[in-house]
């Protein structure tokens, strides 16, 4: 009887662990495979003051890691004052950040290639490959850092931010994270 109740034991436990290294390689898969995020800008998620706008956006990202491509669509409308720039930011919630990606820029101050952002409303895509990353250096991403890139996304450390003539800093902004 004692010698059954081990075997059925041993039994278990190897199925057990089967089961758990599954999980775990699947866990593992999930992480490098591609996944989206969705969410939504206002002037109540800027930063260091929240803003009272019109303005408001949705931003849509899909992280595909093992291309090292990041494809994105960020949509605005409502802004008070005219669009400058948009970009993705390292920063926590609540917390201004440098620059990691121009999406769009009317201030001459992006990488070449930068495409214009159109008056609102509007929709803007593009494709974030290793040669878009810009940084921040002081903040430990360094340019073409693709990895520290999206591992700032995927830990909700990073934020989208559409800036106009009325609000430079920011006029709209969301956190990437699941959360919005």
């Amino acid at each position: 009887m004692i010698v059954k109740r081990a075997r059925v034991l041993a039994v278990v436990m190897v199925a057990g662990a089967a089961v758990l290294a599954t999980t775990a390689g699947s866990a593992a898969l999930a992480h490098n495979d591609s996944s989206t995020l969705n969410v939504r800008l206002s002037g109540y998620q800027e930063d260091p003051l929240v803003f009272s706008t019109t303005g408001r956006g949705t931003f849509r990202v899909n992280i595909d890691e093992r291309a090292q491509e990041v494809t994105y669509r960020l949509s605005y409308t409502g802004l008070e004052g005219n669009v400058a720039q948009a970009h993705i930011h390292l920063g926590g919630r609540a917390q201004s950040g440098g620059i990691m990606v121009f999406l769009c820029t009317n201030n001459g101050n992006g990488p070449a290639g930068t495409q214009l952002c159109p008056a609102a409303p509007a929709t803007v895509t593009g494709t974030i490959t290793p040669a878009d990353i810009i940084g921040p250096t002081g903040q430990g991403i360094t340019a073409g850092q693709f990895d520290e890139f999206v591992a700032a996304i995927r830990a909700g450390t990073s934020y989208v931010n559409v800036h106009s003539s009325l609000y430079p800093g920011g006029e709209i902004r969301a956190q990437l994270d699941h959360e919005h």
